[in-house]
This record gives structure tokens, sequence and C-alpha cells, in this order.
């Protein structure tokens, strides 16, 4: 009997590589929306410590001043990072969403070859069973001749 040979092969393969390749989208969204939010972070951190070191006893009018600039373009940028992120979130749903068809396209050619291989694996147990009743049957029918004769 011939060697199983699943006649989509190419097209599973193809439908692999596209699931690793949206696969690898998705983890480079979803690094860049942790490097947003890492950097939201550093952004509230350093607004804290300018907050806390604004109204120090040695400071002037002129600090206590550059202090509140600060702290204003330490909150514009995190308005402009929280923009950054709602945005990157939404690329990461988007490439989720691509991921998980992509890896349902090649999970449906998957599960048709692994049926495939079920029936020819009963095929060939079958075929093996017909050979194994013909080899007996043709020893008891050699015996009966050599019996016979």
């Amino acid at each position: 009997m011939k060697r199983f040979n699943f006649e989509l092969e190419k097209i599973l393969k193809l439908r692999l590589n596209r699931e690793q390749e949206t696969e690898v989208e998705l983890g480079k969204a979803v690094g860049a929306l942790s490097a947003l939010e890492l950097r939201i972070r550093k952004t509230a951190e350093e607004k804290s410590r300018a907050t806390g070191n604004r109204f120090a006893k040695e400071h002037g009018i002129e600090e206590i001043r550059s202090y509140d600039l600060y702290i204003l373009r330490l909150d514009q940028t995190r308005d402009a990072l929280l923009q950054a992120a709602a945005k990157a979130e939404l690329a990461v749903e988007e490439a989720r969403n691509v991921y998980m068809e992509a890896s349902r396209d090649r999970k449906i050619i998957d599960k048709l070859k692994e049926r495939r291989q079920r029936e020819y694996r009963r095929a060939v147990l079958q075929e093996e069973i017909k050979m194994i009743d013909d080899i007996s049957s043709g020893a008891a029918a050699r015996k009966a001749l050599t019996l016979g004769a």
C-alpha cells in the first residue's frame, strides 16, 4: 500500500506560515503597547517627584514656576501617551483578531489532515487484516491439499 499523502499539505504549510507571521505582528503590537504603558508610568512617577519637590524650602518663586511648567509639560506628555496607548490597544485588538482568524484557518486544515490520516490508518489496517486472512486461509487449503495427496 502506498504512503499517506495529504494533498493539501502545501496549503497547510502556507497557513502555518501565515499564522506565525500574524503571531509575530501581534507580538510587535503588544510590545509597542507595553512600551507606551511603561512611558506613562515613568511620566507619572516623574510628575509625582516634581510635585513633591516643587515647594521645597530652598526653592524660590522662579524655581516653583519652573516646576509648574515642567509638571504642565508632563501632563501634556501623559495625555499624548494615553492617546497613543488607546490607538495601540486598537492595533493590538486588530492584530489579535487577524491572528485568531489565521489560527482558525490553519486548524481547519490540520483537523482535515488528522481525519484523513485516521481514514488512511483504518484502510491500511483493513488491508493487513485481509492479507492475514488470505495467508491463514491459504495455509489451511495448502495443508488440506498435502493431506489429501
